[in-house]
């Protein structure tokens, strides 16, 4: 199957399946080294990988570029992982994060693998809110992880 994209920029590749306790190993070392070492938490990613967040529009094209962004970062970050999903060559890790000590954002993380490292990825960060009144009728009491 060959992954066809909207936008032409975007190169396409064959799609192979990965191994999923390879892909997962490859999210807990990167996760695990964010923000401490950014050598060792960037392995999992191509050389010519792509990193987008739709939300401010930008795109940082090969990995020494988003690597060296994060390395001049100019907050003190803190994560949460609260669930990594993979399927194919997909995996969505969903997370929380909190800049220089503030309240904590809600964040999505959705990595396209090529092979066994990730070929592109795009990130969601956005604030929580609380739930409308006129919904609770029709909603759970245990409250979403």
């Amino acid at each position: 199957m060959v992954r066809q994209w909207p936008d032409p920029q975007i190169s396409r590749w064959e799609v192979s399946t990965i191994d999923h306790s390879i892909l997962l190993e490859r999210l807990q070392q990167h996760w695990e080294y964010l923000g401490v070492d950014a050598d060792r938490a960037h392995e999992m990613y191509h050389d010519d990988a792509v990193l987008e967040f739709p939300q401010s529009g930008e795109r940082f094209e090969g990995l020494v570029n988003f690597r060296e962004w994060r390395r001049q970062y100019p907050a003190d970050l803190r994560f949460r992982v609260r669930r990594m999903t993979a399927r194919e060559n997909l995996a969505v890790v969903e997370c929380s994060i909190s800049y220089n000590g503030g309240p904590w954002q809600y964040g999505v993380q959705l990595l396209e693998f090529r092979d066994d490292k990730v070929a592109r990825e795009r990130i969601y960060v956005m604030d929580g809110w609380a739930a409308p009144e006129w919904r609770a009728p029709w909603r759970a009491r245990t409250r979403a992880e």
